[in-house]
């Protein structure tokens, strides 16, 4: 399947199970994600000489990280001890700690038991979720809407705990692309639902503020697992999450 969006967004039959935009080749992502439940380990080596898996990875602390930002404002040219300056590298250590958050939350935890057995086998929907993101290349924000359904097989979540998995992962370093694929396997690995769809729609700073420069540009991505890879089901999907709500 191939999707493409300029403030619009297309789809055409297909049963790849990832589908990204603007020009990022998915056979370049990482093969594995890091792991839920020990964040401080580096991922698989990519046979570039880097770590294997389960390689601890130093973290350090935060007066480390505050003398980090402070060696970044050198760098620019500013003095980190003039008055708006000097409280700055604490503020940056915390909205990061706070923006990447995601790595020390657990699955399970995050769910916390709130599954049911409800007999339901129809489409569930939660659309238009906001998301906020850092883009792991230039640590630049990329933010927009996420739209997650599933089918379920006999079992549901609770509808909110569809928008903290967004944003479990969403607080993590990203590209859209994993981002994407990573929620639809968290609900697909809590739920052994019928078949998870999601899609996200987003614009980065990175192709905003610097390279390109292209204000209004927008990154749709999608992940079809199971059920949704048929057409019928798929297309459903997206005249959904194109349909305008009336209750607003």
């Amino acid at each position: 399947m191939t999707m493409t969006s300029s403030n619009g967004m297309t789809a055409n039959g297909g049963s790849t199970n990832s589908t990204a935009i603007k020009g990022t080749p998915t056979n370049g992502l990482h093969p594995t994600l890091l792991s839920l439940s020990d964040p401080l380990t580096t991922p698989e080596s990519n046979g570039k000489g880097t770590a294997p898996v389960g390689t601890p990875v130093a973290q350090p602390d935060d007066a480390q990280m505050r003398e980090a930002v402070r060696t970044l404002l050198l760098g620019v040219g500013e003095d980190p001890e003039r008055e708006g300056l000097q409280r700055t590298p604490k503020r940056v250590v915390d909205a990061m700690r706070f923006l990447t958050g995601g790595y020390h939350q657990s699955l399970d935890e995050l769910v916390n038991g709130a599954i049911f057995d409800e007999g339901h086998n129809e489409l569930v929907l939660v659309r238009d979720i906001g998301f906020f993101s850092l883009c792991e290349h230039h640590m630049l924000p990329f933010m927009g809407r996420a739209h997650v359904g599933y089918i379920p097989n006999q079992k549901v979540v609770g509808l909110s705990k569809l928008a903290r998995i967004v944003e479990m992962y969403a607080r993590r370093l990203q590209v859209q692309e994993r981002l994407t694929r990573q929620i639809a396997e968290a609900i697909q690995e809590i739920l052994e639902p019928r078949g998870v769809a999601v899609v996200m729609e987003a614009t980065h700073m990175c192709m905003v503020m610097r390279g390109v420069q292209k204000p209004g540009s927008w990154t749709v991505t999608s992940s079809m697992v199971g059920a949704f890879e048929e057409q019928t089901t798929r297309e459903e999907f997206f005249n959904l999450i194109r349909h305008q709500p009336a209750f607003f």
